[in-house]
């Protein structure tokens, strides 16, 4: 196939991998929650009271499908939403003591699975990965 040295390709096969190395260690560690979820709690807990939106632009997720991350959030009971102050059109979104602690305990998960992620690659190949990928995706604010 002519697709398998193309880079598009090789994202995607990459992407498909990190998801099932994250899946099996939340899995196995008894949490349910998917990588965008891990992304949008980072975001809130790193960003008190960030409103949907923000949460949407930290992470690099799409606006009008944000709403189904952060509402399985709260089902899950690991955030809450409340009406935005300076504008009541925006809702809120905080960590609640639950997803705090289980952001605690989920951190050092993910952290670990990260070798396995990239497992084909030497330490130096890792860096220098991590290097170009943060370079090529133009190392988002944060």
């Amino acid at each position: 196939m002519r697709v398998h040295g193309m880079a598009g390709h090789l994202i995607r096969r990459l992407n498909q991998m990190s998801t099932h190395v994250f899946s099996r260690h939340m899995q196995e560690a008894g949490f349910d929650l998917t990588p965008v979820q891990f992304a949008a709690m980072d975001a809130i807990l790193t960003h008190p009271g960030i409103d949907q939106a923000g949460v949407a632009a930290k992470i690099a997720y799409d606006r009008a499908t944000i709403g189904g991350v952060i509402d399985r959030l709260e089902q899950k009971g690991l955030v809450v939403r409340s009406v935005c102050k300076r504008d009541r059109r925006a809702r809120e979104v905080r960590a609640t003591e639950a997803g705090i602690a289980a952001f605690d305990r989920i951190l050092p998960i993910v952290a670990a699975l990260q070798d396995d992620v990239l497992q084909g690659l030497a330490p130096a190949e890792k860096a220098a990965f991590l290097e170009l990928a943060g370079k090529a995706v133009g190392k988002m604010p944060g």
